[in-house]
């Protein structure tokens, strides 16, 4: 059955390179599908103003609250956060986030700066161990948001796609061939 997929869609694609003028129109179908994507995620960026308005959860440092693949939804437009807030915060010179619970807020003497002790649910002490060396509290501008939604285990196709780097192309492959070879 794939065998005969593919036999059709490489006719189609030969077709396709035959006629120059519909070739040009489905390359262009395709970008416009990748300019939309980036489009509606630059979109998300602003309504939510964070740099991250989507992340998967990588780890079982939240169980029971999110598992490993839960995709959240996070919204950064809200300066306050308060302890039992679930955010994700980035660690300087790291290129994952990380999703942990806020346990301790810590205000100064001028009322209006705060900083932040984080603990992931399901690890037995606090996230110092995990921030820069000699970073004893998180800023408030570590924080890229708090979670507001959660999807159960969609990302775990991110996951996988992240753990397996062939097989992200392969996908990325047929993708763009059957959106090059369809002509609705």
């Amino acid at each position: 059955m794939l065998k005969e997929i593919m036999e059709k869609q490489m006719v189609e694609l030969r077709k396709l390179w035959n006629n120059k003028r519909q070739l040009l129109f489905q390359v262009l179908n395709l970008a416009m599908i990748v300019f939309s994507a980036l489009m509606i995620w630059k979109g998300l960026m602003v309504v939510t103003k964070s740099e991250s308005p989507v992340v998967v959860v990588l780890s079982g440092s939240m169980e029971p609250a999110f598992q490993r693949g839960d995709i959240l939804f996070l919204d950064n437009s809200q300066h306050e956060v308060g302890v039992g807030d679930v955010v994700v915060f980035k660690i300087k010179d790291r290129d994952i986030p990380i999703v942990h619970r806020i346990l301790k807020v810590h205000t100064k003497p001028d009322g209006e700066t705060y900083e932040l002790l984080t603990k992931g649910d399901n690890n037995r002490v606090d996230d110092r161990g995990l921030y820069a060396p000699g970073q004893m509290w998180l800023g408030r501008d570590d924080i890229l948001g708090k979670a507001v939604g959660t999807l159960r285990y969609v990302g775990m196709v991110t996951i996988a796609l992240n753990d397996y780097p062939v097989l992200k192309y392969v996908l990325v492959g047929f993708m763009g061939l059957f959106v090059l070879t369809t002509k609705e």
